[in-house]
């Protein structure tokens, strides 16, 4: 079982910036995938971007604006957010997959991102 923990969410202004954490615990021995999606109010969940040992993905909506990171040491997916408009509100999830089946993947509690003036 895996536990995922975020942090990092908030009320920022337009253009403002924030960095979202989440920290992965329990039987890991490695992490295939790390990742971040979010569901605004009346929307689907999407993936806003993710990351494994080869490259990183985004969603044309964020591309140029945030960036994923991940400290395998710490077991840890960043998200740092610039640049922040009021469609980016939403609550932001973290989700790993411990391996390449999906069947072994996790999500967060979720973490709420307010974009407003």
């Amino acid at each position: 079982q895996v536990q995922l923990v975020e942090s990092g969410g908030g009320l920022v202004q337009p253009g403002g910036s924030l960095r979202l954490s989440c920290v992965a615990s329990g039987s890991i021995f490695s992490i295939y995938l790390m990742g971040w999606y979010r569901q605004a109010p009346g929307k689907q969940r999407e993936l806003v971007a993710s990351i494994n040992s080869l490259s990183a993905n985004y969603a044309d909506s964020v591309k140029g604006r945030f960036t994923i990171s991940r400290d395998n040491a710490k077991n840890t997916v960043y998200l740092q957010m610039n640049s922040l408009k009021p469609e980016d509100t939403a609550v932001y999830y973290c989700y790993v997959r411990v391996t390449i089946a999906p069947s072994t993947g996790y999500w967060g509690q979720g973490t709420q991102v307010t974009v407003s003036s």
